[in-house]
């Protein structure tokens, strides 16, 4: 069976954002980048796949050099090869696009991306992917069972969790319980030696249009001061006439 892991490059949930050239442009300045959760979740689970059943796994990112580091870190927790197509990643059906090249030409039996990237929260890839590549599909998976063609996975739904049977070849759309986190890989330091002799393989984009552009960006209000209240009549009245809550 053959792997496909997509890693998003986003920044550390800690680092401190900020925007340029009139909040149009996201300044990375200061930010330490990882790999994205969600993706970090499927890669853990193909990595299972690797070792039980002898599935090989490549991981890839759409964008420049600078998500090589990346890669890299991905290679470390134990992915076979790394593949870059060099392009920045502007919108999900561009990213989507430049994708299915790579998972056509590859063909790849199970395709494992994030639900979303915790940096534009956009959600799109996997579906396009799929609908791209002719593939079967399942969102928000938290459990993945393969054997042979025949895929057993389950998905979280509103209220509940869905168990749903499809077939090879599949796009996943993974999240928090495809492992859990005290499964998650940290890279020691045999991995990291190993990772500088993997292949990492930079492939040219197709070309493709986006199909949106970003106008700008907004920060959220600062939260407003702290009052603190002494008795208890006030903090009714407080959160009667002015937060309106009750």
């Amino acid at each position: 069976m053959k792997i496909l892991v997509c890693i998003s490059h986003v920044p550390d949930t800690t680092s401190k954002i900020n925007f340029t050239e009139g909040d149009t442009k996201f300044d990375t300045n200061g930010v330490q980048f990882v790999i994205n959760p969600n993706d970090e979740f499927g890669l853990t689970r193909a990595m299972w796949f690797k070792e039980k059943q002898g599935a090989s796994v490549d991981v890839i990112n759409v964008g420049g050099p600078e998500t090589e580091p990346t890669l890299r870190k991905a290679l470390a927790i134990g992915a076979d090869a790394a593949i870059r197509v060099n392009t920045p990643a502007t919108d999900g059906y561009s990213v989507a696009k430049q994708l299915a090249s790579v998972v056509k030409d590859g063909a790849y039996d199970l395709v494992i991306a994030g639900r979303e990237s915790i940096d534009y929260n956009g959600g799109m890839v996997p579906g396009m992917l799929a609908k791209l590549t002719d593939a079967n599909f399942v969102n928000t998976c938290i459990n993945l069972e393969i054997e042979g063609d025949n895929v057993t996975a389950i998905r979280e739904i509103d209220g509940g969790k869905e168990t749903v049977s499809t077939k090879l070849p599949l796009v996943v759309g993974g999240q928090k319980g495809l492992v859990e986190e005290s499964d998650l890989r940290i890279p020691n330091m045999r991995g990291i030696m190993q990772a500088r002799s993997k292949p990492l393989t930079v492939k040219e984009p197709v070309a493709v249009s986006p199909e949106t552009t970003t106008a700008s960006f907004e920060k959220p209000a600062p939260k407003g001061a702290v009052k603190l209240v002494d008795n208890v009549d006030e903090l009714i009245d407080l959160l009667h006439n002015e937060a309106k809550v009750i």
